[in-house]
């Protein structure tokens, strides 16, 4: 069964001290390039989410790209052509999608790219609004 993996599931699996680590380090932990895929752009949000966390907790770029290493040996990264890109966002718009849920939206595309059956995700509420297509495909970890 081919799994995608959203950023919400992808950050807590790198911070121990995180509510959802342990849930995400277990499905991460299991990942197979072969079966598991993620969003190209899910690298940046890890490194821009684990480089401003508040005061102790905030990582180095050194130390985050030792994640993002991990991250590349795990799983196929899938990516949007710029057609692909522009599909998204005029389908999100037509469904009334606003704001940062755009980015679900991606990630829901790139899901679909990549043919998987699962979407992990922590933040099943924002990928509701994107059709039945990605609603039967979300779990949580």
């Amino acid at each position: 069964m081919k799994a995608f993996f959203d950023t919400s599931v992808l950050i807590p699996a790198f911070l121990e001290d995180h509510e959802h680590h342990e849930r995400s380090f277990e499905v991460f932990a299991g990942a197979d390039k072969k079966q598991d895929c993620c969003a190209a752009h899910s690298l940046a949000e890890v490194y821009s989410t684990l480089t401003r966390l508040p005061g102790r907790h905030r990582l180095s770029g050194e130390q985050v790209m030792l994640f993002v290493e991990n991250i590349r040996e795990r799983f196929t990264l899938i990516a949007l052509t710029g057609d692909e890109y522009y599909a998204a966002i005029r389908e999100a718009a037509k469904a009334g999608v606003i704001g940062g849920t755009i980015y679900d939206a991606l990630i829901a595309r790139c899901a679909l790219k990549a043919k998987a059956d699962i979407l992990y995700t922590w933040n099943t509420r924002h990928f509701e609004q994107l059709g039945p297509a990605i609603v039967k495909r979300l779990r949580a970890p």
